[in-house]
Parts: structure tokens; sequence; C-alpha cells
């Protein structure tokens, strides 16, 4: 797509201030409307610019991420838990929800990212909306809500793991397909789609329908035990999925039985989920690390299971969001499934060693470095302990004894 300087200009200016009309951007590139509203119909021709209202097409390897977005508010204990009674502690409110948090992680890690999420037109909505784009999120299509925004209430022992958590989401239990519709655009140009569980099965179907039209790959969350069951029905070969990321419990929810925790069983389980379309089956096994399954073209399944990077944890709490972003942000920029899960478990280790839900300073460069001196200690280990059993006496028959 070849454009002229001043199409140029018009399209940067449209990015920084999309709601412009014609005689605003005549006023501020010193030309005249009639002169604009010529290059705008030649920038719809070529595809830069999308339908009504100036959307400016997504910039290469742009990331749509369609889901919750909440305010959460954590509270953390200074001591073990006690049961109906007040604990000492300290809270705070941020900007959450597992599709928000995994588009500003995404943004912060360098993706080029969209955020489509209803919000109440309340204080935490408009709360919200700002912080996101502050972290370099395009909410240009956040969907306006007659409901309250969500909220996420979560109680943290003094370690930093979460003991209980209270939710209302219905913002986005109430979504539509018609509110859907309104992002056609912009969805038919991403280079992936991520979508949240906690989008309504309605309004999933649809996205995972018009995403298998217009060929644009799709990564999906699970989100709970609850959110994933309804997957039993929508996954289909039609409805293709480039990767799904359930913890144990999530992939037991989908196929209706209990997965043992081992490796065959989980594999078993992987193709299954294989056999209805999903490309890459990544399995979260907490502490245990997790287990990746990924079909092949000539339709075999490579395993590979991934050690849990060692962390102390801070704050659980946004984790999984970081994991999944830094997994969709390695993808993009070329890294084979297995680096990307990698890539993604040493970002949520570096998450978790944070007390923020969105560590504010998760770069690319921080985590290939961390992953670096990771496998450096590997390998350090690994010649220590061959060096060990060289070094070692060999035992007589009569010590073996």
């Amino acid at each position: 797509m070849s454009l002229t300087e001043r199409e140029r200009d018009i399209v940067d200016l449209l990015r920084a201030q999309p709601l412009l009309d014609a005689a605003g951007i005549a006023e501020r590139t010193g030309s005249t409307k009639a002169a604009v509203s010529v290059h705008l119909s030649n920038l719809t021709k070529k595809g830069a610019i999308l339908g009504r209202g100036y959307v400016v097409r997504p910039e290469a390897h742009s990331v749509v991420v369609v889901g919750g977005a909440n305010m959460d508010i954590k509270a953390h204990s200074n001591h073990a838990i006690e049961l109906r009674t007040s604990n000492p502690g300290s809270a705070v409110s941020t900007p959450g929800g597992v599709g928000r948090n995994i588009a500003e992680n995404l943004a912060r890690l360098g993706s080029p990212t969209h955020l489509v999420a209803p919000v109440g037109r309340d204080t935490f909505g408009d709360e919200i909306v700002a912080a996101t784009r502050a972290a370099g999120v395009v909410v240009d299509h956040m969907i306006p809500s007659d409901d309250p925004t969500g909220t996420y209430l979560a109680v943290l022992d003094a370690s930093g793991e979460l003991v209980v958590a209270v939710s209302n989401m219905r913002a986005t239990d109430r979504l539509t397909v018609r509110q859907l519709m309104r992002s056609r655009d912009l969805l038919s140009h991403a280079n992936l789609l991520v979508l949240d569980g906690n989008i309504p099965q309605a309004p999933a179907a649809w996205l995972l329908d018009f995403a298998a039209a217009v060929n644009v790959p799709v990564v999906m969350d699970p989100v709970s035990v609850a959110k994933a069951r309804p997957l039993a029905t929508m996954l289909s070969p039609q409805r293709p999925l480039l990767a799904l990321t359930p913890n144990l419990d999530e992939l037991s929810s989908i196929l209706g039985e209990t997965v043992p925790q081992n490796r065959a069983d989980i594999a078993r389980a992987a193709r299954r989920l294989h056999d209805v379309g999903v490309t890459n089956v990544w399995v979260r096994r907490g502490v245990r690390g997790s287990l990746l399954s990924s079909l092949g073209d000539d339709g075999r399944a490579t395993v590979v299971t991934l050690p849990a990077p060692s962390v102390k944890p801070v704050d659980v709490t946004g984790a999984g969001d970081s994991m999944t972003a830094a997994f969709v942000h390695a993808l993009m920029r070329g890294d084979a499934p297995v680096d990307a899960a990698r890539f993604g478990q040493m970002a949520a280790a570096l998450t978790v060693a944070s007390p923020e839900t969105v560590r504010p300073d998760l770069t690319p460069r921080l985590i290939d470095a961390e992953l670096r001196r990771s496998l450096r200690g590997e390998t350090t280990q690994r010649g220590e302990t061959t060096q060990r059993a060289r070094t070692s006496p060999r035992r007589t028959s009569k010590e073996k004894k």
C-alpha cells in the first residue's frame, strides 16, 4: 500500500485524533476541506482507513483483544487470614479485567493493540479508559454500557496468594453481537484476535465464526472452570483456534471429565482439542510449569513440558494475563510456539514478583534477559551434577552390597 506524503500526514493525524472530521484535518494540515475529502476517499480505496468515522487501519502485526475491563480492588492481609473477622492490611484499586490486562501487557511489550470491551458510563469506566489509553492501548472501540463498570474484589494473604475473590461483570455478561458488529472493520484487519473467556457464548461464537470467515487467527484464554464449560459445544474445525490456554481444571471442564495430573493424560486430552480445530494447547500447571501440545502440518502432535521459573511471589493477580500476552507477543514476532510459551512463563514469573497487576517495566528485553539467566543457571547446575558424578569414588562390589 503506497501513500503520498500528504496521505501519510493525514493517517498520522487520525491515529492521534481519530474523531477529526474533514474540516478539522484541513485546518491542521493547511489544506482545504475539498482536497482533504479527496485524500480521505483515496485512503479508503487503498484500505488505509476503514469505513465510516475514519477508523485508521491497524498498524502492522496489530492485535485486537475482546474481553472484560474491570476495576480491581485488591486487599492484602498483613498476617495469616482469619475468617469471619477483620484482618489488618492494605487495599488498592487498579484497572483490571482479563481482556484489559492482556491488552495492556501486549502494548507494554510493544505489540500494537486495540481493546474492545464494555465499560459503564461512570467514574470507574472513565478511569479504566484513561489508564488503558495511557499505557499505549488503542481504546477507540470500547463499548459504552448502561450497566455499571465491572468490579473485581480480591483478598490476598500475607504471601500474596489469593484467598477469595468476588466479581461483578454484568456489563461483560450482557455483551451482544450487535455491539460487537460495530467493530467488524477493525476485526477483519487484525493480524491476531485474542478472546477473553468472560465473553458470553453467543458473542464468542459470532467472533469465532467471523474470525474464521476473514482468516484471522484466534488465541483464547478460558479464564475459569465455569467459563470454559461452553467451549465443549463451541469448538469445531470450522472455528479453528491458533491456541487455547487452559489450566488443568479448565481443560477438564471443557472435556467434561477429570484430566489426571500427568504428562500422558494431559497429552491425550490435548489431542482431543486438536481434533476440534485447536492447533496449540498450552496447559498451565502452576508450580509444575506447563505443557504445550502443538499440532504439526503432518497431523502429529509435539508435546513439550516446561518447568516453571523459580520466583518468590508478591502478588499472583494478573500473572495468567501477562502469560497469555507475552505468549501472543512472541508468536507475533515470529517465535516458535514452544519458545513463545517459555517467554510467556517468564513474563508471568516477573509479574508474580511484582506488586502490580500489570508490571509497568515489563519489556521483551527484561523477559529475554531473565530467560538467558535462567538458561545459564540450568546449564551450570547440570555441569556441576555431571562433574560430581565423574569425581565421586566408585564403590566396590562389597560396598554396593
